[in-house]
């Protein structure tokens, strides 16, 4: 089993004692892929968020790569609030190994031990407005500028 230190670099898991990772620990699974395998499909269901312990991937939307994450970075948390299709595809770059938290999971959680499921649905809405507003500077950055006057 993956010792729990290793998830206090991870955003979603801030502010959780090492105790409330430990009970979430059992909760996960590991899935490995190679080098150029597509982990999520954009369109295509997704229910849990993945954790990249070691490799790297792109994301990728209609062909084109928008970003790359690292060990650190986790990704499918749109997916696991709104239950809709994906937004993009992530392909392994690298050979990579997730940890993966399913909406099953979140559920658990959720009946066990609420005050670790309200931290953690609470860094995951962080997880995602930090993202947004990194994609709303981007677009401003690449865009016409209007002139409103």
């Amino acid at each position: 089993m993956i010792d729990s230190s290793v998830f206090e670099r991870y955003s979603l898991f801030g502010g959780l004692e090492r105790s409330q990772i430990e009970s979430i620990l059992p909760l996960m699974e590991r899935e490995v892929y190679e080098a150029g395998a597509d982990i999520i499909v954009e369109g295509m269901q997704n229910d849990k968020i993945r954790f990249i312990l070691e490799g790297r991937v792109m994301v990728v939307k209609s062909g084109v790569v928008l970003t790359e994450l690292n060990e650190g970075d986790a990704f499918g948390e749109m997916e696991v609030l709104d239950i809709m299709p994906t937004e993009a595809t992530i392909r392994a770059w690298d050979p990579t190994t997730v940890m993966t938290l399913s909406n099953e999971a979140l559920r658990k959680i959720y009946k066990t031990d609420l005050k670790t499921y309200s931290l953690v649905i609470m860094n995951l809405a962080r997880d995602i407005s930090r993202r947004l507003r990194h994609m709303n500077e981007r677009v401003a950055k690449e865009s016409p500028h209007m002139d409103w006057n």
